[in-house]
């Protein structure tokens, strides 16, 4: 038995005996009248249509990576769905949602191992719903995020680094975002920071992080060596984008935690921001004289997802159409700057997506932000949701360097050349897309084709 899994395996074991002994919290009566059957059918629906997310993104990412990592960046996002749930019932979402101190952070006591998280309602933050049924959403918010980071570094994270590493990031990074912006006491919602579903806290900070790790990661070796990326398989991105646009609806509707206008409205602007940004991105593409891609047409419909998050409560339909588009012609061109101009090598373009798309939205959320906003002549939410930008990007950034040099200081994140040439799928998983035999007899075929080249002369003569 290998030593450096022992802790992991103590402390799920240690999370399994302990919890045989926590003893349930009854809801008062009180709590229990105040349940409203409708609110709550339609949370249960959006909470299961925010975890089909997760999948949904294993096969958006699992696309668009080379074949010889499909598996390994399909099962990045899919293991988070299992490391996440165990931190949240622990102690995350005490932290997220317990009393709040100082505005930073949830006491974690309150809610640990579920105490106190009933079946009645909450009367701050889940006034007609289930406490408990609150805590399963947000579940949901906490596991798509480290998620979303994978895809700056597929290709090239050894898995228990990465599994260390989105545990870390929940504790530091994600738990206090959440609590800043979403708990009632949290300081940048008393500032008046407007987030309705996750711009800074999903997608902004998964962006930064995404940022950080591909700076600290450094280029994979196929790009030094001059070998053009080439997606695995087109088809899965498509299916994987129809999933997250539809569970979308459960990340923005249910966000509105009730089954009401407020809940129809996001759905709306969520459909609406989403379709301008994916016809943004193509027509952006083709006047710039590139070929309309499948490709192109997904990337710009999450970009449309991902910018409509923090405002889908907030705007109208009309304006929902400017999110998306201006979102995505934005997106698109600092995917090209990056990826022409600069050497960091984040591998599926999260942050020119997820982070500027995350911007773009907390920037529009600003201006549009009903009675409040810039377009309606005030200022002060426009100038805090500036103010929020700055603190919650260096938070993350630099919050996020820290954790990865503290991560690869105890279990080292980058895996060996070898390794890489190979594949994650069968040097970290020993699974492929194809068989066993298939994979290994055309790495070795690779192999001897370039100690052939190698072995013949400089001046380019053939056999």
């Amino acid at each position: 038995m290998k030593k450096r899994w022992l802790l992991p395996i103590g402390l799920l074991g240690i999370l399994a005996v302990g919890g045989m002994f926590v003893k349930p919290t009854m809801a008062s009566p009180e709590s229990l009248a105040a349940v409203n059957a409708g609110d709550t059918a339609w949370l249960l629906v959006a909470t299961c249509l925010v975890l089909l997310m997760t999948p949904g993104l294993s096969f958006f990412y699992g696309g668009m990576v080379s074949f010889k990592n499909v598996v390994s960046t399909m099962l990045q996002s899919f293991i988070a769905l299992g490391v996440v749930s165990m931190f949240w019932l622990c102690c995350g979402f005490s932290l997220a949602f317990g009393d709040s101190i100082g505005g930073f952070i949830g006491n974690p006591a309150t809610f640990f191992m579920w105490r106190n998280v009933t079946s009645g309602a909450h009367p701050v933050l889940s006034p007609t719903i289930p406490l408990a049924l609150f805590a399963l959403f947000q579940l949901k918010f906490a596991i798509i995020t480290p998620a979303l980071i994978t895809g700056s570094f597929a290709e090239r994270i050894k898995f228990s680094g990465y599994l260390l590493f989105i545990l870390l990031f929940s504790l530091f990074i994600y738990s206090p975002l959440a609590h800043w912006t979403w708990h009632p006491d949290g300081f940048l919602r008393k500032l008046g920071v407007l987030d309705f579903a996750g711009g800074t806290v999903v997608h902004m900070s998964a962006g930064v992080a995404a940022l950080a790790a591909a700076v600290f990661l450094g280029k994979r070796q196929s790009l030094d060596q001059g070998e053009a990326a080439q997606p695995a398989n087109i088809p899965y991105v498509v299916l994987g984008t129809g999933l997250l646009w539809f569970g979308w609806f459960g990340f923005n509707a249910g966000s509105a935690l009730a089954a009401n206008s407020l809940a129809t409205q996001a759905f709306a602007n969520t459909n609406t921001a989403s379709a301008a940004a994916m016809l943004g991105w193509v027509f952006w593409d083709a006047a710039k004289g590139r070929k309309i891609s499948a490709l192109g047409a997904c990337i710009g419909a999450v970009v449309g997802l991902v910018s409509i998050t923090p405002a889908a409560g907030f705007v109208t339909v009309g304006q929902s159409v400017m999110i998306g588009a201006a979102s995505a012609v934005l997106s698109n061109v600092v995917v090209h700057i990056f990826n022409n101009r600069t050497a960091i090598d984040d591998t599926l373009d999260v942050f020119p997506c997820h982070g500027v798309g995350g911007i773009a939205g907390m920037i529009f959320t600003g201006i549009f932000a009903n009675e409040v906003g810039l377009f309606y002549g005030q200022t002060t939410t426009f100038l805090y949701h500036l103010l929020a930008i700055a603190i919650v990007g260096g938070f993350t950034f630099v919050g996020s360097y820290l954790l990865l040099m503290l991560t690869n200081a105890l279990v080292p994140l980058r895996v060996t050349p070898e390794e890489e040439r190979l594949g994650l799928d069968l040097s970290q998983h020993g699974e492929t897309m194809t068989s066993f035999e298939e994979r290994m007899n055309a790495y070795l075929l690779k192999q001897n084709q370039n100690s052939k080249a190698a072995s013949l002369p400089k001046a380019g003569i053939s056999e």
